[in-house]
């Protein structure tokens, strides 16, 4: 009997283990202060993260090597730097790390200080639009090429068979090799976060515009003739 067309076939779990997997976990970042609901989801995050890393290594392998953005260097230098960035991912890393795990720098120092100086251009609120399009220019650029050494550095580093952790930022723009089977892990609870940052934003837009709004009411009307 001939295979039926369009049938998909989802890889058994002795084909990952052959394969060159990699664990890509959302990094996330957030100012200290926040509001203690806020911080409970967070909390609550980083524990889901954990379980569900925790139950792909049950079926596809322990990590054996961990990659974290904005970390040039790699061994104790590395998870050093990782605590004092983030202490909730420099958990996650620590427990890969004491089971045996390598920590690869996926960084590129000068690529890396020149995304970071051009982005912090950008944030200083331009206004000129000639000068904001060519720092924008110089800053995609720069991604471009930070983004290409981040691909080339899995790829190089990752070797068949292997299992790989990788926590970063969404909206990366990191092009993955293309044999490399990319686990994303997205607890519920980061739904939840993503749902109640952009409310926030929403209640931050209303009452701007609401200031507006009375700030206008407010001014002197401009008289007319009769």
């Amino acid at each position: 009997m001939s295979e039926e067309l369009g049938r998909i076939v989802k890889p058994s779990a002795e084909e990952y283990r052959e394969g060159r997997n990699l664990i890509f976990v959302p990094l996330l970042f957030f100012p200290p202060g926040i509001p203690l609901e806020f911080l409970e989801k967070v909390n609550r995050y980083w524990d889901e993260v954990e379980a569900h890393v925790a139950n792909i290594e049950s079926k596809l392998g322990s990590v054996q090597k961990v990659y974290h953005e904005l970390i040039p260097v790699g061994d104790e230098d590395g998870a050093k730097g990782i605590e004092e960035l983030n202490e909730a991912s420099h958990q996650v890393v620590r427990r890969r790390l004491e089971k045996g795990a390598t920590l690869q720098p996926i960084e590129d120092p000068d690529l890396l200080t020149e995304f970071m100086d051009w982005s912090k251009c950008l944030a200083v609120g331009l206004q000129n639009q000639r000068v904001h399009s060519k720092l924008y220019e110089l800053y995609s650029e720069a991604q471009k090429k930070r983004n290409e050494h981040i691909a080339k550095t899995l790829d190089e580093t990752l070797e068949k068979g292997q299992c790989g952790l990788l926590l970063m930022r969404e909206g990366h723009r990191v092009q993955f090799p293309a044999e490399m089977q990319v686990l994303y892990v997205s607890p519920p609870s980061l739904d939840e976060i993503n749902r109640w940052l952009r409310d926030r934003e929403k209640e931050a837009l209303a009452k701007q515009e609401e200031a507006l709004k009375h700030e206008h009411e407010q001014s002197p009307q401009p008289e007319t003739s009769g």
